[in-house]
């Protein structure tokens, strides 16, 4: 089972082109059962890397979660962070700015849901919106703000602020972990009736997401560019084949194994002093009647 994440790595260092970019596991389904085993046995890693972040307290884990509708974020989300402690671990949300949202800067309500050290938190959706929804419908040409940030190309510095925003929080102790599901027009047609005929699925779907969908093309010309302009060494992109979510799955969890591998965090080593004032309660409590 050969599988490279440089594969699906966006550094800086080369082009993306969503065309060319393959949504399926390319291949490798006669190593399924493999795959599904190694994935699992990441997991069980992946459990005890968290446990030590969280105890270390040193560094913390912001992982954004960006795709399409019906790429499987919900379902990537629960499966993968199944075996972690969920006291280190924050999921946020984020659907159409409130009004006191939008009377801030675009990064103003992200920021707040920031990870503190030790912990992780999965942004599900992100302040990426600005530069794909936000682009897609033009929506920033209607926002109620100075003339002057409206003059020049207003996606172009949004993506100069996200790196600075990034930059900064990388140098502060955030690591970034930036993650695209590339998913397919034909699997996302698949998963949208899957969740019509499916009653337990029928919650999930908007007739908003049809609307949608018609900007199928436009979206993927956004991502494009928002990889493109925003990938660099040390905050890269991750986009990985969603149409088979066993798949994608595996490759979430090698990305959170070796990026908090990277880290190698460890659990607080006691110095002398502390270690005597643990025999000491030993004592006390082996003395009880």
């Amino acid at each position: 089972m050969a599988i490279k994440l440089s594969e699906y790595t966006f550094d800086g260092a080369k082009t993306f082109d969503i065309r060319n970019t393959c949504t399926d596991s390319d291949g490798k389904n006669g190593e399924k059962k493999a795959i599904v085993k190694k994935t699992l046995e990441n997991l069980s890693r992946l459990s005890d890397l968290q446990a030590k972040l969280y105890a270390d307290a040193r560094e913390s884990v912001l992982i954004v979660l960006q795709a399409l509708d019906a790429a499987g974020k919900d379902s990537t989300i629960k499966h993968v962070m199944s075996t972690v402690n969920p006291q280190g671990v924050d999921v946020a949300g984020f659907r159409v700015p409130t009004a006191e949202e939008a009377n801030h800067d675009f990064l103003w309500r992200y920021h707040r849901k920031l990870p503190e050290r030790g912990k992780m938190c999965i942004f599900n959706r992100s302040y990426y919106e600005e530069v794909l929804v936000v682009k897609v419908h033009e929506s920033f040409k209607s926002y109620h703000v100075p003339e002057r940030m409206l003059r020049g190309d207003y996606i172009k510095q949004k993506y100069k602020d996200i790196c600075a925003w990034e930059k900064y929080l990388y140098g502060n102790g955030t690591k970034i972990i930036k993650i695209f599901l590339n998913l397919s027009k034909q699997e996302q047609r698949r998963r949208f009736l899957e969740r019509i005929d499916r009653s337990e699925k029928n919650w999930k779907f908007s007739a908003n997401d049809i609307k949608e969908r018609n900007f199928f093309e436009q979206y993927q010309k956004a991502y494009e560019d928002a990889v493109n302009n925003t990938a660099t060494k040390d905050c890269p992109w991750y986009v990985l084949p969603a149409d088979q979510k066993w798949f994608t799955r595996y490759l979430v969890s090698e990305i959170l194994v070796k990026e908090l591998e990277k880290i190698n965090p460890q659990f607080p080593i006691v110095d002398e002093s502390k270690k005597r004032n643990l025999q000491e309660c030993k004592t006390i409590l082996e003395n009880e009647n």
